[in-house]
């Protein structure tokens, strides 16, 4: 039992440092242009130098929407991991930890909204790049989708021995 919930923390500290990794990034997509390889994630556009990501006025509020979602998910699995500590440390032997799972699915929710909105709105939309790819951040935050998922179902199934 103690190796499982070991095992389950390292796992939420890992989603959650793959969570900042990604949405702090700005690898979200990679395309090339005459300039050289370029990248641009949530937040600027990489060439050379970093610059605002250009977006029209109907890309914005959904740009805004992704960082929100992102954001909110970080902080969702940083409280999901303070809240898991100190229900170790105070539940009742046999009681399960239904409040660290219950926060894990809504940081699985905001991920799962923040990707999509992201990959609906702006993937291939950067006219300029030619053969634009995901890039690794892009990966991560759905690797970080996945463990999420699976965390918050443990922490909903395990129960304090």
């Amino acid at each position: 039992m103690l190796v499982l919930l070991a095992g389950i923390f390292v796992v939420h500290i890992a989603t959650v440092i793959m969570l900042f990794v990604s949405t702090i990034a700005n690898v979200w997509m990679v395309g090339t242009s005459s300039f050289g390889t370029a990248s641009w994630g949530l937040w600027l556009l990489c060439n050379k130098t970093c610059q605002q990501l250009p977006v029209g006025s109907g890309g914005e509020a959904s740009l805004k929407a992704a960082q929100a979602f992102m954001i909110l998910s970080i902080i969702f699995s940083v409280i999901a991991l303070v809240m898991f500590i100190v229900q170790l440390f105070t539940l009742e032997k046999g009681k399960r930890f239904y409040i660290t799972g219950a926060i894990m699915l809504v940081c699985w929710m905001c991920i799962l909204i923040g990707v999509s909105i992201y990959t609906a709105r702006f993937t291939g939309s950067m006219v300029p790049f030619t053969r634009p790819h995901h890039g690794y951040c892009f990966i991560l935050a759905w690797i970080c989708f996945c463990f999420s998922f699976i965390i918050s179902i443990l922490y909903l199934v395990l129960r304090k021995k």
